[in-house]
């Protein structure tokens, strides 16, 4: 059986942005499952966790935040734009269109979809909650964008939102993105590299052709 990765993110996370590529790299290496979570951040997980939202935090936090945004973005030469036009969107429906896509498709789906998402928002400057936006994100990502959407308006999706989020929680998560191997907890892209050591150790990375 596959090595799960539970990856515990925000649609509205840069830090998520940053790690999207390397995460999705070191699953394919090591033959793992990645399975994506959009969690709700500002309603659930900060407020029992002792977080808070961007806004919310001292100028001190928020000035050291775009230090790092900077150092992270050239030492991967990531087009990242420091501040996006449309940070933070309503990423609510967008949550939706993803859980659905890999409760319905599949994890690799799902996967995609968010790093589109994600990438439309800290690249492009583009804003997910705008409906003709997401059409266009979900038929970028290969999949047929009239039904998912559809099928995102499900209230079923809402509730599995939640539940998720409230489950990250009783684990041990508090921010995004949170990468979970059973029981270890790794809290940002920056700690991929420990990501990878600990994948080590459970499953060689697969040879490839």
């Amino acid at each position: 059986m596959p090595t799960m990765i539970d990856y515990y993110i925000s649609l509205n996370s840069p830090w998520a942005h940053l790690g999207a590529a390397r995460i999705e790299a070191l699953a394919a290496r090591h033959g793992a499952r990645l399975r994506v979570h959009p969690c709700d951040y500002r309603e659930t997980i900060f407020p029992a966790s002792g977080g808070l939202p961007l806004p919310k935090r001292s100028p001190q936090r928020q000035a050291y935040r775009m230090q790092e945004l900077r150092r992270w973005r050239a030492h991967l030469g990531a087009p990242i734009v420091l501040t996006p036009k449309h940070s933070p969107f309503d990423e609510v429906f967008a949550a939706h269109v993803v859980i659905a896509a890999r409760e319905s498709i599949g994890d690799t789906a799902a996967v995609t979809l968010a790093h589109r998402i994600l990438r439309a928002l800290w690249e492009k400057e583009e804003n997910p909650a705008d409906p003709a936006t997401l059409t266009r994100l979900v038929t970028e990502s290969g999949l047929d964008a009239p039904a998912l959407l559809a099928l995102a308006e499900d209230p079923r999706w809402a509730a599995m939102r939640l539940a998720e989020s409230e489950a990250a929680l009783a684990r041990g998560v508090f921010g995004a993105p949170s990468y979970v191997i059973g029981d270890e907890i790794f809290w940002g892209q920056d700690r991929l590299d420990f990501v990878a050591r600990h994948l080590d150790a459970l499953a060689p990375p697969q040879a490839t052709a």
